[in-house]
């Protein structure tokens, strides 16, 4: 299942780890802030544990999204390459 991964985080060596945990998961960065990848449920779950642990009680907000397929088939994308990139 796809799973969009967002978050906010002011600390930035915090930060840095989520994103590190997201990578680990084999996610695609799509945003600063912003993972995207097919997890299995049970993938999930795990995944939202360790983010939970990284964050801890430091401020925070990390939003875990399950796309199913319907909706996944449905998205659309718009990407706009700047000129000599």
């Amino acid at each position: 299942m796809q799973t969009l991964i967002v978050y906010d985080i002011p600390n930035d060596r915090i930060r840095n780890k989520i994103a590190d945990v997201c990578l680990d998961y084999g996610l695609d960065r799509i945003q600063w802030s912003a993972f995207l990848g097919d997890l299995a449920r049970t993938h999930q779950e795990e995944l939202w544990q360790k983010l939970s642990a990284v964050l801890g009680k430091q401020p925070g907000n990390i939003q875990l999204f399950p796309i199913c397929e319907n909706d996944w088939k449905g998205r659309q994308v718009l990407v706009r390459e700047r000129k000599g990139e």
